[in-house]
């Protein structure tokens, strides 16, 4: 299920008293108080505001079903504490049964909340700002590819160009910065059966782009790379880029790339 389709799902879900834990949580490690692990203050105290309001306002039952989806949502994040990135998000109910988790590289800004419904608002403008999306980087050397969803990117793939073979060759990157070595390489200083056979390969590699848009359910597609490598790879693809940028990024990190894709 894609991350729109969840959304969907989630807004879809209602129950008929409040039974819903939402939690946004900043866990960004780039924050200087969550290098002393002010996230689980920030979790701890939340979750307990709201509990405290409960015990005075609601029912026995309402509060038991608080407690069992705070056990869970604790538990999760505690197990998961050596593996956070920019933020957390959890939708979780006992009955009828909802868990939804959610561990993003953009910004979160904390907050908890007990309805009976998911609070999807954050979440939506996440997904709207960063959508789940392939962004090409085509290059006379490689074509690079990263499966991403709200700054998260599930894959980084490298697809060679032997010059001798005229083959593609995949790679599954491990390393943001492993394996880039081809990507300085210009189309301009090919000649022009090189050329020619970089363009045929280009319009291969865009039917396969075609069907990894559909088995990904990826949103939108961006391009990127030096003018005429972009600009050749583009107009092969079948379907229209969302965006075109001109700049050669094969060699960068992930989060440099999403970067000048998605906040520039």
């Amino acid at each position: 299920m894609s991350l729109s389709e969840e959304l969907q799902t989630l807004k879809d879900y209602h129950c008929e008293n409040r039974c819903v834990l939402s939690v946004y949580l900043s866990t960004n490690p780039a924050e200087r108080d969550q290098q002393f692990g002010a996230w689980r203050i920030h979790l701890k105290s939340g979750l307990k505001r709201l509990e405290e309001y409960l015990d005075v306002s609601s029912d026995p039952k309402e509060v038991e079903a608080f407690k069992k989806a705070k056990a869970r949502v604790t538990e999760e994040i505690e197990r998961n504490r050596n593996d956070l990135k920019k933020g957390v998000v959890i939708f979780a109910a006992d009955d009828p049964d909802l868990w939804s988790v959610h561990y993003v590289q953009v910004a979160v800004k904390t907050s908890f909340h007990w309805e009976d419904h998911p609070v999807i608002d954050e979440l939506h403008y996440m997904l709207k700002a960063y959508p789940n999306s392939g962004v090409i980087m085509p290059s006379a050397g490689n074509v690079r590819i990263l499966d991403t969803a709200m700054g998260y990117v599930e894959d980084d793939l490298v697809f060679y160009f032997d010059q001798g073979l005229d083959v593609w060759q995949e790679q599954k990157s491990k390393n943001p910065s492993d394996n880039r070595t081809a990507g300085g390489s210009r189309v301009d200083d090919l000649d022009q059966g090189l050329k020619e056979n970089l363009e045929r390969f280009y319009k291969s590699m865009a039917s396969d782009i075609d069907k990894m848009k559909k088995e990904r359910h990826w949103d939108e597609i961006h391009v990127i790379g030096e003018a005429e490598s972009s600009q050749s790879f583009a107009a092969a693809m079948n379907q229209k880029p969302k965006s075109v940028l001109h700049k050669n990024l094969n060699n960068s990190t992930p989060d440099k790339v999403l970067h000048e894709v998605f906040e520039k």
